[in-house]
């Protein structure tokens, strides 16, 4: 498994990277309304082709096929398993040769109202009693994206429980806190 993250993505300029993105991927960054959503999208997918090229040498821009979920596959490359995220302050890649999910969030102000509403009472006294509520929040939120990734069912799983259910209590994630975001792998 190997993890790409770019904070930097920010800089990047969409006319001279668009040409490097696979048709499908163009329609898509351009299907976004404003600039910063459209550099994720691109930052995104220019990590996965870096991850493919390292890790694979595969060279050819990437095209996505979905599962009935909307998780998304390599075409012709069944055997290589990624996942991408992005928030405002960073865009992260993984790829492997197992299925896999990432987060990766801003951490913000912490909302005691979302709190209560994503997380379970451990997980709520947890956050309630952390020196720093807004990243253990942000750490269990990302926990909680990235094995739902990983299964491919996004947000449609009872969010409060889905850490108690298995595969999440039998294997490990991968966290890693950075300036102003949290990044997570699952599973690890």
């Amino acid at each position: 498994m190997k993890i790409y993250i770019d904070d930097t993505y920010q800089e990047i300029d969409l006319d001279a990277v668009l040409p490097q993105l696979s048709e499908q991927r163009q329609e898509q960054v351009l299907r976004f309304k404003h600039e910063g959503p459209r550099k994720q999208c691109a930052a995104a997918y220019l990590l996965l082709k870096r991850a493919l090229k390292d890790v694979y040498g595969i060279d050819e821009k990437p095209i996505f096929e979905y599962d009935e979920g909307g998780k998304p596959s390599l075409k012709g490359h069944p055997e290589i398993h990624f996942n991408l995220s992005h928030c405002a302050k960073a865009v992260a890649c993984v790829v492997a040769h197992r299925p896999v999910g990432i987060d990766v969030e801003e951490t913000c102000r912490y909302k005691d109202s979302l709190a209560r509403y994503a997380m379970n009472d451990e997980e709520y006294e947890e956050i309630t009693r952390s020196d720093n509520p807004a990243l253990t929040f942000t750490k269990l939120w990302t926990m909680k994206e990235a094995l739902l990734k990983y299964t491919g069912e996004g947000l449609r799983r009872d969010i409060k429980t889905v850490l108690n259910l298995s595969p999440a209590s039998e294997v490990e994630f991968y966290t890693e806190v950075y300036e102003g975001y949290v990044v997570t792998v699952f599973p690890f």
